[in-house]
């Protein structure tokens, strides 16, 4: 796959992930039915889920800026995890958070060839001292 080619997949996946994203943090920072709903079986009050969707809104700006990429993508990868985490102690279905994170994953690893160099590298790897 030619440079240019995973660039521009990178940000096409950047960009469905930003609009779902932003979709359900918007969503939970103007308390929609929906979100109360969600956050009530959480046992989250209307403040702390309105709180969270101003954090994850964050974490996908950074995310979709270039220069904090990086950034954003562990943000958000720490912000799923916790959702991976509650959908569990729920007893609810994990199958999305681990799906948009997979995918925030492998946009990450396309539209930053440096953290594909530091994730696979042998070479890298082998050289550090522990």
């Amino acid at each position: 796959m030619t440079f240019k080619t995973k660039n521009t997949v990178g940000w096409i996946l950047s960009g469905l992930i930003g609009l779902m994203l932003a979709a359900s943090a918007f969503d939970k920072i103007t308390g929609s039915a929906h979100a109360l709903q969600m956050g009530a079986s959480f046992g989250l009050s209307a403040a702390t889920y309105s709180l969270l969707g101003v954090i994850e809104i964050l974490s996908v700006l950074l995310f979709l800026y270039p220069r904090t990429g990086l950034l954003g993508t562990l943000l958000l990868s720490s912000y799923l995890g916790g959702a991976i985490a509650t959908h569990l102690q729920h007893q609810q279905n994990i199958v999305f958070p681990i799906a948009i994170e997979a995918f925030v994953w492998i946009a990450a690893v396309l539209r930053f060839p440096e953290l594909m160099q530091r994730l696979f590298n042998r070479k890298a790897m082998n050289n550090t001292i522990l």
